[in-house]
């Protein structure tokens, strides 16, 4: 970008922040009302549950495989919103709201580029307040489907990847937006309470690498690029940091994989990680799959594409499980690339665009046989990667041999994550039933595999599994084969030991209907209810009569 480019684009951002102040229940807030907050919230904070990304919620104590049938379950309620949901919802119990009394509250954003907190029981169809981003009268809008090239995430893009929680109190989210032309992506920190702006609330994304890749300058820099970049991943917190990890919209170039990480409490960009930067693509998409953690506070994310050259001491990561470690060198963070795996045929995937890793990872508790420390990905042909956390594998040209186990197309066409409980994994591949497979002895048991009944269109389904500990087990998955032409979603629940179907929100008839089914939506489950998001509203279903 020329030097007079970046100065108006500088200049019209600082206009922008300035406009912010000014716009309470906008752009941001007019005041910063300081609340009174409990010590620690507890709820669904991040994406499918857990750093882990196991998609379990073991808490459940309501819902179980005896009562999820037509005749005691079904929905309860419809949240009505602004735009189409992409985001998981999110869930606090006990959040006083100013001048509303307690509530346990759900957060649903939208792509409308708005927050919501309801009530989250679903009695009141009225939100309990409602944050917005955009104010087309001074020309600040969503962006359009168009705008990026391609119908992925439509009819407008603004807020895509699911936020997080931080059980003090502070919702963050990413919201995208275009300005008078110009296009933006900013970090927000939102008070859970009032939606109101945390001090040093938003933050411009704007990060820079130096490479020779794709959209480099003449001086070895490349500039963030918000309009090309997609941030579909959920966000991640780890010890104290905001974790955010971007890929493209419809492989439409320049675009790279970034992984950024900002101080929870300033929301400066302490860590960022560009795994392309001598060549292209790279995209951490993982299906809206956020990045893993360990508990060690090692990172993990899979790219789906891109080129390639780690394992002759490049710095280009495509196709890859990667481990990122925050570090600080000579006082300055950074991350630190400690490992990675790359499968030996990923030349072939990048060119016939098979991505790794659309499962995003799944950081496996403790085994006590085989290698101690395991992590799960999968590619989008759905062979499936059982690796060692303590040595990924990295890269072997001739075969995959040196991981700890490969079984090439297991689960066919896989676009969507996983779900891990009772050492079994569950997946919703495209054209086939929801699939499970148990983990025995530290390797994947193929013969021990087990389907439900019901095949599932394109692009599959995202299992999420509530159980009370390692009882009564249920998975749930929602049906959004007709998101084209905007037919319902339909909610799915099935018995975990052996998904026999419960339930399905079409067996009532009308009674139970959803909404416009949208793409990779995910069911979120808590204290005796299910929410999902359609293409306008979240619909809740739990016990009738409650």
């Amino acid at each position: 970008m020329h030097t007079s480019a970046r100065l108006v684009l500088i200049r019209f951002l600082i206009v922008s922040i300035g406009l912010m102040a000014v716009m309470p229940g906008r752009l941001g807030a007019a005041t910063r009302r300081k609340t009174a907050a409990p010590a620690a919230y507890s709820g669904v904070l991040t994406y499918h549950y857990d750093n882990a990304r196991t998609g379990v919620n073991p808490n459940e104590t309501t819902l179980t495989p005896a009562n999820v049938n037509p005749a005691t379950f079904g929905k309860i309620a419809s949240l009505k919103v602004d735009g189409y949901v992409y985001a998981q919802p999110l869930y606090v119990r006990n959040v006083p709201i100013p001048g509303k009394g307690v509530h346990s509250v759900v957060y649903i954003a939208t792509e409308h580029d708005s927050i919501y907190a309801f009530d989250a029981a679903g009695h009141d169809p009225e939100p309990l307040w409602r944050r917005g981003f955009i104010a087309p009268e001074i020309g600040v809008a969503t962006v359009t489907s168009q705008a990026v090239g391609t119908l992925d995430i439509m009819p407008e893009i603004g807020i895509t990847g699911t936020p997080v929680i931080d059980p003090s109190g502070t919702l963050y989210v990413v919201v995208k937006t275009q300005e008078q032309g110009l296009y933006v992506q900013r970090l927000h920190a939102l008070d859970i309470t009032t939606g109101d702006e945390r001090p040093g609330s938003p933050r411009i994304i704007a990060p820079t690498a130096l490479g020779s890749g794709a959209g480099a300058a003449a001086d070895g820099t490349i500039e963030f690029n918000a309009l090309r970049q997609n941030q579909r991943a959920a966000l991640a917190e780890v010890n104290g940091e905001i974790y955010i990890a971007f890929a493209s919209h419809g492989d439409h170039p320049p675009f790279h994989g970034w992984m950024l990480g900002y101080d929870a409490r300033t929301l400066k960009l302490i860590d960022s990680f560009n795994d392309s930067p001598n060549g292209s693509d790279g995209g951490i998409w993982q299906g809206a799959n956020g990045p893993a953690a360990d508990a060690s506070g090692a990172l993990y994310v899979s790219s789906g594409n891109g080129t390639f050259d780690a394992d002759t001491g490049g710095p280009d990561y495509g196709d890859s499980a990667i481990k990122l470690v925050p570090t600080v060198v000579k006082g300055r963070h950074k991350f630190r690339v400690t490992d990675y795996f790359t499968p030996y045929d990923q030349n072939d995937f990048n060119g016939a665009d098979l991505d790794f890793g659309p499962t995003g990872t799944i950081v496996l508790p403790d085994q006590t046989a085989g290698p101690k420390r395991l992590l799960f990905v999968a590619n989008k042909e759905g062979t499936v990667y059982l690796l060692d956390r303590d040595n990924l594998g990295r890269y072997n040209p001739d075969d995959d041999s040196q991981i700890v186990q490969e079984v090439p197309s297991m689960l066919g066409m896989m676009y969507t994550p996983g779900a891990f409980f009772n050492n079994t994994f569950y997946f919703g591949p495209q054209n086939r039933p929801i699939i499970a497979f148990p983990l025995v002895k530290g390797q994947i048991s193929v013969d021990g595999e087990f389907t439900a009944s019901d095949p599932f269109g394109y692009p599959g389904v995202v299992p999420s599994v509530s159980a009370n500990g390692r009882a009564n087990g249920v998975v749930w998955a929602i049906q959004i084969d007709q998101y084209v032409s905007s037919g319902p979603a339909t909610l799915h629940a099935y018995d975990a030991a052996t998904l026999t179907s419960l339930y399905d929100s079409q067996m009532a008839g009308s009674r139970d209907i959803a909404g416009p089914a949208v793409k990779f939506t995910t069911p979120m489950v808590a204290d005796g209810r299910v929410y999902f998001g359609t293409q306008n509203s979240v619909e809740v279903y739990g016990l009738r009569g409650r």
